[in-house]
C-alpha cells in the first residue's frame, strides 16, 4: 500500500544515455525550436511558471520494460527461498521449472506481442486500473492512505479556517498551472548538484517533445510519467456493480467542503477559470465553518465506506429518487475538504485515527483526495488509490507546503470580503427511501466494526538515523528494512512475505513495482543476532553490509522495471483471461503466501510531510508507514488485535535497531 512511495532509482538506462549523448550536444547547435509560454498578467492565479510545457516529456519517455523470463523465474525463486522450508521449496522449484518451459514461454510471448501494439502505454497499466477498480471490498482501510502535514507553528495560522484558505488557494494555484501546461515536469535529477539548475531547463526548451527525454538522460536527469496528473482534481472514483469507474470533469468550478456530515459546494473560480481573491475563499469558509445545522438523521457519506457492489445499487438508488444533480456536484469538484470535530493536539495516534478514517458520517472515501482538518487545525490528506500514486500526490503535496509556508494569502487578522456567503455557498440536499434509510443505519455499524478493532502503535526513536548509515556506506532504507525483518524474527522466529512499494514512474505509464525486502541476506543476519551466541562484530558488520547491497540491488531492479511481481502478474491475468487450467506455478501455495503480505510496508522521502500511514493489507497483517531522518527514526504501525500484537512488534522493532546501530557502531 501507499504506494505513494516514489523511490526513483537510475543507473542502467546508462545504455540509452551513450547512444543519445552525442546526438542531443548536436542538437543543442542546430535546433531553433522553442516552446512558447503563454503571459501571465496576474502572479496571483499561478503556483509557478514552468520554462517548458508540463506534459514536455511525456511523449518521448522510455516504455515500461517487460522482464526477461528467466530472469523473472530465478528472482522469484531467490524471495522464495528466503520464506520457505526446503521441502516446500522444492515443489516451488518444480512449478516454476514447468512453467518457464511451459505455459509461461507462450504467455510471456503473448504479453510481448500485446505490449507491442500498445505503444501508447505500459503492460501494466490496464491490468492494474482493473485489479483496483474491481475489487468488491471497501475502500476504506484497503486502499486509502493518508499523509500528514506538520504542525502549523506561526500564532493563529493554525486556525481551522485560516490553515484551510491558506490551503485551498495554494491548491488552487497548483490546479490552474497544471491545467494550463505551467506546472514544471516532475524530474529526478542523478546528480542533483550539477543538473538541479536552471541552464538544465534552459538546454530543455530547445528540445522538441519528441526527444526530450533522450535530452535528459544525456544529462543524467530522468524525466518522470504524469499521465496521472490529469485525475489531481475534478475527480472521483463512481462505484458500479462488478467494477467501478474514474469520473473527471476539469470544466467544473466549485469546491467541496464537508462538516458535520453535510455537503457543502461554492464555485473558487469565476466564469473565465480565474481564481477567486483569497478574501472571497475566505468568507465562504468561514460561513461553512460558523454553520451550525445539526448532522443529518441518515448521512449518505458513510456509504463511500462500503463494499463496492452495495454502494453501487445504493448510488443508483440515490440517482433514481432525485439526487443526480447533487452526486455530480460532489464528483466533479475540485477536491474535498473536511472540518472534523476532533481535537488531535500533536498524538501520532489520533491524528492517525482521524486522517486515515474519522468520522465516516462526514467523509467521502471516492474522492481523489481530500483534505481533513481537525477542530485544532491539524492537517492531513487521504486519497482514493486507484487513479494513482505517489508521483502527482507528492508533487502537490510539496508545492501546496512550501507555497502555505512561503505566501499565506490569509492571516490571523485578515477579513472575510463583505459578500453575502449565504447566496455564495450551496449545502446539498438528498432525498431518501426508506432503503436508503436502512442502508445507511447498516453502513453505520459495518463502519464502527471495521475502524474499531484497527490498533494503532507508534514508535519514535533517536537511536538511529540516517547520519549513522551514511557514516557506514549503507543504505538508510535498507536499515529500516533490516528492522522490520529482525523485529519480526525476534516476534515470532520465522520471516514472511514483505512489501516495499516502489516506483516504476520513469517509463510512460509505469506504476509500482514491489522490492521484496526479506532475503536470505537478512534471514541470515535475524538468525544471528537472535541465537544465543551472535557472531563477532565484524561478521555481523559484513552481514549488514550484504543486506544493504542486496536491497539495492533489489530497488534497482524494480525502480527500472525489473522486478517480479508485476510480470508474474501480468502473466496471471492472460492466462485467467484465457480460461481453462491455471499454470502450477500460480496454484502453487507459495505463489499464494508470498502474494498474502504480512508486512505492507512504505515511506515517503518528504520534509513537507509529518508521517503517513494505512491499513494492514491482510487481516493477520501489519501495515508499516516509516520515515528516517539524519538523527531519528518514525514507525508508525497498524494491525488488527488478536490477529497481531502491534505493541510486542514495536518492542521488538527497537530492539532490532539498538542491535543495527551497535553493529554500525
Amino acid at each position: 500500500m501507499l504506494t505513494a512511495h516514489s523511490k526513483i532509482v537510475t543507473g542502467p538506462l546508462k545504455q540509452v544515455i551513450e547512444v543519445t549523448k552525442d546526438s542531443v550536444i548536436r542538437r543543442l547547435h542546430t535546433t531553433s525550436i522553442c516552446s512558447s509560454t503563454p503571459r501571465i498578467q496576474d502572479e496571483y492565479q499561478y503556483i509557478q511558471r514552468s520554462k517548458i510545457p508540463t506534459m514536455h516529456f511525456q511523449k518521448s519517455l522510455l516504455r515500461l520494460p517487460i522482464p526477461d523470463l528467466d530472469k523473472t523465474c530465478t528472482r522469484y525463486l531467490r524471495s522464495q527461498k528466503a520464506l520457505l522450508t526446503p521441502e516446500e521449496y522444492s515443489v516451488t522449484e518444480r512449478a516454476v521449472a514447468q512453467f518457464k518451459e511451459g505455459p509461461g514461454r507462450d504467455l510471456h510471448a503473448q504479453l510481448k506481442q500485446k505490449d507491442k501494439a500498445n505503444k501508447h502505454t505500459s503492460y501494466i497499466s490496464g491490468p492494474w486500473f482493473d485489479m483496483y477498480l474491481s475489487d468488491r471490498v471497501p475502500v476504506l482501510l484497503n486502499y486509502n492512505p493518508f499523509l500528514a502535514f506538520h504542525p502549523e507553528e506561526r500564532p493563529g495560522y493554525s486556525d481551522p479556517v485560516v490553515r484551510a484558505t491558506n490551503i485551498l488557494v495554494s491548491s488552487l494555484r497548483y490546479m490552474r498551472t497544471l491545467q494550463d501546461g505551467l506546472l514544471e515536469p516532475v524530474v529526478y535529477h542523478l546528480n542533483p548538484s550539477k543538473s538541479d539548475n536552471q541552464r538544465f531547463w534552459e538546454i530543455m526548451k530547445w528540445m522538441p517533445s519528441s526527444v526530450a527525454s533522450y535530452a535528459a538522460y544525456a544529462l543524467k536527469v530522468f524525466p518522470l510519467d504524469m499521465s496521472q496528473f490529469g485525475n489531481l482534481f475534478n475527480s472521483t472514483r463512481i462505484p458500479e456493480i462488478g467494477k467501478d469507474k474514474l469520473k473527471c470533469d476539469s470544466s467544473a468550478r466549485h469546491m467541496l467542503f464537508m462538516k458535520n456530515g453535510h455537503f457543502y459546494v461554492f464555485d473558487v473560480l469565476d466564469a473565465d477559470g480565474n481564481i477567486l481573491p483569497p478574501n472571497h475563499i475566505h468568507a465562504c469558509i468561514s460561513h461553512i465553518a460558523k454553520d451550525q445545522t445539526p448532522p443529518p438523521k441518515y448521512p449518505i457519506a458513510i456509504l463511500s465506506s462500503e463494499n463496492r457492489d452495495t454502494w453501487a445499487a445504493c448510488r443508483t438508488e440515490l440517482v433514481a429518487a432525485g439526487n443526480e444533480a447533487a452526486l455530480n456536484s460532489i464528483d466533479s469538484a475540485a477536491f474535498n475538504i473536511v472540518f472534523d470535530d476532533q481535537e488531535v493536539g500533536l498524538d501520532a495516534e489520533k491524528m492517525y485515527r482521524t486522517f486515515l478514517y474519522g468520522n465516516g458520517k462526514n467523509r467521502w472515501f471516492d474522492k481523489s483526495f481530500s483534505l481533513v482538518f481537525s477542530r485544532d487545525g491539524q492537517g492531513g490528506l487521504n486519497f482514493e488509490h486507484s487513479w494513482g500514486d505517489g508521483v502527482a500526490v507528492m508533487s502537490y503535496f510539496n508545492e501546496v507546503a512550501k507555497n502555505v509556508n512561503e505566501h499565506p494569502y490569509v492571516h490571523p487578522d485578515s477579513v472575510p470580503a463583505k459578500v453575502d456567503a449565504s447566496q455564495l455557498v450551496r449545502r446539498l440536499e438528498f432525498n431518501l427511501t426508506p432503503n436508503l434509510e436502512a442502508a445507511i443505519d447498516k453502513a453505520i455499524q459495518t463502519y464502527e466494526t471495521s475502524t474499531s478493532a484497527l490498533q494503532v502503535d507508534v514508535l519514535e526513536s533517536t537511536i538511529f538515523g540516517k547520519n549513522i548509515c551514511k557514516k557506514r556506506n549503507v543504505s538508510p532504507d535498507a536499515m529500516m528494512q533490516l528492522g522490520f525483518q529482525v523485529a519480526y524474527y525476534l516476534q515470532h522466529g520465522m520471516t514472511v512475505a514483505t512489501y516495499e512499494s516502489c516506483s516504476t514512474s520513469a517509463f510512460k505509464h509505469g506504476r509500482t513495482e514491489t522490492v521484496r525486502p526479506a532475503t536470505l541476506e537478512t534471514v541470515e543476519f535475524a538468525k544471528a543476532v537472535s541465537g544465543s551466541q551472535p557472531p563477532s562484530s565484524e561478521d555481523l558488520k559484513k552481514l549488514v553490509m550484504e543486506c544493504s547491497k542486496v536491497h539495492g540491488m533489489l530497488t534497482k531492479e524494480a525502480a527500472m522495471g525489473q522486478g517480479f511481481d508485476r510480470h508474474l502478474f501480468g502473466l496471471r491475468k492472460l492466462a485467467e483471461a484465457q480460461g481453462g487450467q491455471i499454470p502450477d506455478l500460480f496454484s502453487d501455495p507459495a505463489y499464494a503466501r508470498i502474494n498474502h503480505n504480512i508486512l505492507s510496508t512504505s515511506t515517503l522521502p518528504s520534509a513537507a510531510i509529518s508521517f503517513g500511514g494505512f491499513a494492514p493489507v491482510v487481516r493477520d497483517g501489519f501495515g508499516v508507514g516509516y520515515q528516517i531522518q539524519d538523527d531519528r527514526l518514525g514507525i508508525v504501525l497498524s494491525s488488527y488485535p488478536p490477529h497481531r500484537d502491534g505493541a510486542g512488534f514495536i518492542e521488538c522493532a527497537e530492539k532490532a535497531y539498538k542491535i543495527i546501530h551497535d553493529v554500525l557502531q
